[in-house]
């Protein structure tokens, strides 16, 4: 694995966790984490269960006995890892968004393509689509529950850089992290819409703003900074945007609205996701995640609203691993189902899903939503099964 922070220490409980629950045909060891600071690393390789490290993601790609190659880093080193790692035969699994160009994310698919040809295989990290309750939305709506699907909307709100003092860190930065909020979880609103519905988003309309363009530089940027107003606090300009709002059309038929914003005060980590359609309606909520609240249009009127689903049960998805019903499992657990689908589908010569190809159009939408009305070009249509 390459990376060791927020999203590498959840990859990595993962690793740890899942031969232990899911009963797979191959296991996972944990043989090598990189990243760029030794001691740093070093700890975190203890910490979080590797067998050992370094700080050159090239000795990854190099030893004969590492077979896949999990990338954790920001945005702006995804396509030269990966597009390694796959000409040397090794599977990857790279986060999302999966790069921070449209030009790099094409290269990634197409060296994919090639890849998968040989019988290596590779995939996005999508971990909201593996939360159980998402997965049954998915089957509610493909077994029809909902009817013909009218409206989408998805919001994602949080608030950690409302602080107009919090540092110019790396995901506030373009060339590092590709974007802002529209990037980092509007991706994620993005993907798990077209995966719970099976439609693709066709155009967008969209506005985005930066609230704050102005921020202090961390200690160690010292030596990038600049002053303002006369001032001499070291600072650097934001140059990602700090919220986004757009509608879209999904190709079949639905109207969608979305919004992404890291400058909703009070919100933590505040994904909803709503589908309305002509035989009822479904409601996820990322604060209740082992919820859904379900309406059928279909019941005597006497007895329609909103119910609420507890999504516990063992012939729920992924839940026949974990505890009793009504015992809920939590975020981690995402990431958990994750590596039981990746770790399935790479013993069994199986593609797993989301493919680079999904991750590509997630891609597109996201690179056309400066203001003005975009179509986007479809991406691979959605199965049934």
């Amino acid at each position: 694995m390459v990376g060791y922070a927020f999203m590498g220490a959840a990859h990595s409980q993962a690793w740890r966790t899942v031969n232990r629950v899911f009963d797979l045909p191959a296991r996972a060891r944990m043989a090598l984490i990189c990243g760029r600071d030794s001691a740093k690393v070093a700890d975190a390789a203890d910490t979080l269960g590797w067998d050992a490290y370094t700080t050159d993601w090239r000795d990854l790609i190099n030893r004969d006995d590492i077979d896949v190659v999990d990338i954790c880093t920001p945005g702006d080193s995804h396509a030269e890892i990966a597009l390694a790692a796959l000409a040397a035969g090794k599977h990857v699994l790279c986060e999302k968004p999966l790069a921070n160009t449209v030009e790099e994310a094409r290269a990634m698919t197409a060296a994919a393509d090639v890849a998968r040809a040989a019988g290596v295989r590779s995939m996005c990290g999508f971990n909201y689509r593996r939360v159980p309750a998402v997965t049954m939305m998915r089957q509610l709506v493909a077994d029809g529950r909902l009817g013909v699907i009218r409206h989408v909307r998805a919001t994602y709100l949080q608030d950690w850089i409302v602080d107009p003092q919090f540092p110019l860190v790396w995901r506030l930065q373009k060339d590092r992290a590709g974007s802002g909020a529209l990037g980092d979880i509007g991706a994620h609103i993005i993907d798990l819409t077209q995966f719970v519905t099976g439609q693709r988003i066709s155009g967008v309309s969209a506005v985005t703003e930066t609230f704050v363009k102005e921020r202090p530089l961390p200690a160690e940027s010292s030596g990038l900074a600049a002053t303002v107003d006369g001032g001499t606090a070291p600072t650097g300009p934001v140059t990602v945007d700090d919220a986004a709002v757009f509608v879209a059309r999904l190709d079949g038929g639905a109207l969608a609205t979305y919004e992404a914003s890291r400058f909703a005060t009070g919100r933590k980590n505040g994904l909803r996701v709503e589908i309305n359609g002509s035989l009822g309606s479904v409601v996820f909520d990322l604060e209740r995640l082992n919820e859904l609240e379900f309406y059928d249009a279909t019941r005597p009127a006497a007895e329609q609203g909103f119910s609420r689903i507890l999504v516990t049960e063992g012939e729920h998805p992924y839940m026949s691993a974990w505890w009793p019903p009504g015992h809920i499992i939590g975020y981690e657990h995402s990431f958990t189902h994750e590596m039981r689908d990746f770790i399935e589908a790479v013993a069994t010569g199986a593609d797993p899903t989301p493919s680079f190809a999904d991750a590509l159009q997630v891609q597109l939408v996201l690179t056309r939503w400066p203001g003005r009305r975009n179509s986007v070009p479809p991406g691979p249509r959605w199965s049934r099964r």
